[in-house]
C-alpha cells in the first residue's frame, strides 16, 4: 500500500512538473487577431517599464535606508549593487536556456520571482535580508530582461520588428524619466517600503498579461547541458569587475582592495573566454562576434549606455550647484533627456524602413556627439543644458531601437534570446562604466568642489569624454554594414499560437 501511494504521488508530481514546463497558449480571441504582436509588444513594456523605474527609483531610498537601519552609504549602496551584479551576471545564461526552454516561459516566471522578491524587499527586516533579497529580485529581472527582446522577435513580422522594439524603448524610457518623482512620492507617502512593495500589483498584472498575450516560443534550440563551468567564471568575473568600477572612486582606484578585484575579474574573463572557445556546448556562441552587425551592434550599445548614464549623473550637478536650481526642478529638467528619447523612439521605427538601421543608429549617435560636444565649449545656462538634453535624448531614441533590431536581425531566431541576454548584459556594465568613468573625469576637473567655476571645470570635462565616447560609438555603428539579416530555418512553422 505505502508503496502504492508512493508510486501515485510520484506520478502526480512528475504530471506537475510536465504541466509546469509547458507554455499556455495566448487566448484565442487575440491570438486570431491580424495584428496580434502587438499585444505581446504591450506585454513586454509592463516588465521594460518597470525594470527602469525600479533601477532609477531606489537610489531615491539610500538616505531614508541610512536613517532605518542606521547605515553608512558605502553598506547601502549594497541594496543596488546586488541587483546589478545578480541581473548582469545572471541574464546571459538565463537567455541561453530560455532558447532551449521557451522565452514565454522563463519570462512569465521571471515576474513572478520579481514580484515575489519586491514584497519580500518591502518587508526586509534589515539591511542584510533586503540585500538578500534584491538578489532574488536581481533574479527575475535576469529572467525578465533577456527575453522581452527575444520575444518581441518572436511576436513581430520582419517588417514591423524596429517600430516595436521603438514602443518598448519609449516604455523604458518613460520608466527611468517617471523614476525619481514617483519614487519620491511613494517614499513621502509611505516610506522606502513601498518603492518596492508598489512592484506586486504591476507585476501580478505583468503574469496576467503575459499569459495571456505572448506567443509560445518558436525556433528552440535543441536541449544541450548548460556550460555551469562558463557560469563559474562568469559570475565572478562580472561582480568582481562591477564591485571595482562602483566602489573605486568611494575607496581609491589605486586600493589594494580594488586593484585586487580588477584583476580577479581580468583573470576570471580571460577564463571564461578560453573555456568557451572550447566548450562542446558554450554559455555564449563566441561565433556570433564574427558577425559585424552583431558584434558592432553591441561595442557602439556599450558606449551609448555610457554615455547615457554619464550625462544623467553629471546633469544634476551642473542644475543644482551651478545654476543654484532646487533638487524638485532640477529633476524636472533632467527628464528632458528620457522623455526625448521615449518620444523619439516610438517614431524611430517607421523611419527604419525609409532609411535603414545603419544610417538610423550613426545619425543618433552623431546628434549626441555632437550636442555634448557644444557643452563641452559653451557656458552653461538652463535653457542650453535643457536643450542639449533633449537632442542627446532624440539621438538615443533614434539609435537604440534600430541598434537593438540590428543585433536581433543578424543571428539566427533560435539564438534570439542568446542575443537579448547579450544586449542586457551590455547594458550593465555600460551604466557602471558610465558612472564611474563620468564622475571620475568630473571630479578630475574639480566638479567635487566646493565652487560653481569647479563644477562648470568638471561638467566640461565630463562632455568632453562623453561626447569623444559618442563620436567613437557612431564609428562603430557605421561599420556595422548592411549585412542581409540571419536566414529564418527553413522549417519555419506555424503562425505562433
Amino acid at each position: 500500500m505505502d508503496i502504492e501511494a508512493t508510486s501515485r504521488r510520484s506520478a502526480r508530481r512528475g504530471r506537475v512538473v510536465r504541466l509546469l514546463s509547458i507554455e499556455p497558449r495566448r487566448l484565442r480571441s487575440i491570438r486570431e487577431r491580424p495584428k496580434a504582436y502587438r499585444f505581446a509588444v504591450g506585454a513586454v513594456c509592463i516588465g521594460a517599464f518597470m525594470g527602469q523605474l525600479d533601477a532609477s527609483i531606489v537610489t531615491l531610498a539610500f538616505p531614508s535606508l541610512e536613517h532605518a537601519f542606521h547605515a553608512g552609504i558605502g553598506a547601502v549602496t549594497w541594496v543596488g549593487l546586488s541587483y546589478l551584479v545578480t541581473l548582469v551576471a545572471l541574464v546571459g545564461v538565463v537567455g541561453r536556456f530560455a532558447d532551449m526552454a521557451g522565452r514565454k516561459l522563463l519570462y512569465v516566471y521571471g515576474f513572478g520571482v520579481f514580484v515575489l522578491g519586491s514584497a519580500a524587499c518591502g518587508l526586509a527586516p534589515d539591511l542584510a535580508a533586503l540585500d538578500g533579497f534584491r538578489v532574488a529580485q536581481g533574479v527575475g529581472a535576469a529572467m525578465l530582461q533577456a527575453n522581452s527582446l527575444a520575444i518581441i522577435n518572436l511576436a513581430a513580422p520582419r517588417a514591423a520588428l524596429p517600430r516595436a522594439i521603438g514602443v518598448q524603448g519609449a516604455a523604458q524610457a518613460l520608466g527611468l524619466a517617471l523614476g525619481p518623482s514617483v519614487g519620491g512620492a511613494l517614499i513621502a507617502a509611505g516610506g522606502w517600503r513601498l518603492i518596492f512593495l508598489v512592484n506586486v500589483p504591476v507585476g501580478v498584472v505583468g503574469v496576467a498579461t503575459g499569459l495571456a498575450f505572448i506567443p509560445r516560443s518558436r525556433h528552440l534550440r535543441e536541449r544541450v547541458p548548460l556550460d555551469w563551468t562558463g557560469l563559474a567564471l562568469f559570475v565572478p568575473a562580472v561582480a568582481a569587475l562591477l564591485v571595482a568600477i562602483s566602489v573605486g572612486e568611494r575607496w581609491g582606484w589605486a586600493s589594494g582592495v580594488v586593484v585586487a578585484l580588477f584583476c580577479a575579474g581580468a583573470a576570471a574573463s580571460v577564463g571564461f573566454l578560453a573555456r568557451e572557445r572550447r566548450a562542446r556546448h558554450p554559455m555564449l556562441d563566441l561565433g556570433l562576434f564574427r558577425r559585424r552587425a552583431f558584434s558592432c551592434g553591441i561595442a557602439s550599445a556599450l558606449l551609448a549606455y555610457l554615455v547615457t548614464f554619464g550625462v544623467l549623473l553629471v546633469a544634476p550637478y551642473l542644475f543644482e550647484r551651478a545654476l543654484a536650481l532646487g533638487p524638485g526642478a532640477a529633476g524636472l529638467d533632467v527628464m528632458a533627456m528620457p522623455l526625448a528619447l521615449g518620444v523619439v523612439a516610438l517614431v524611430a521605427g517607421h523611419l527604419a524602413g525609409r532609411v535603414g538601421l545603419r544610417a538610423l543608429t550613426t545619425l543618433g549617435l552623431v546628434l549626441v556627439a555632437a550636442a555634448l560636444g557644444v557643452l563641452a565649449i559653451s557656458t552653461p545656462t538652463v535653457g542650453r543644458l535643457v536643450g542639449a538634453l533633449a537632442v542627446v535624448g532624440a539621438g538615443f531614441g533614434l539609435f537604440t531601437p534600430a541598434n537593438n533590431a540590428s543585433i536581433l536581425s543578424a543571428v539566427p531566431p533560435e539564438q534570439s534570446g542568446e542575443a537579448s541576454g547579450a544586449v542586457n548584459v551590455t547594458r550593465g556594465i555600460g551604466t557602471a562604466l558610465g558612472l564611474a568613468l563620468s564622475g571620475l573625469v568630473f571630479a578630475l576637473g574639480g566638479g567635487d568642489g566646493p565652487t560653481a567655476s569647479g563644477v562648470v571645470a568638471g561638467y566640461h570635462g565630463a562632455a568632453a569624454f562623453l561626447a569623444v565616447a559618442a563620436g567613437a560609438a557612431a564609428l562603430l555603428a557605421w561599420a556595422r554594414g548592411t549585412a542581409p539579416p540571419a536566414a529564418v530555418p527553413a522549417k519555419a512553422g506555424p503562425k505562433p499560437r
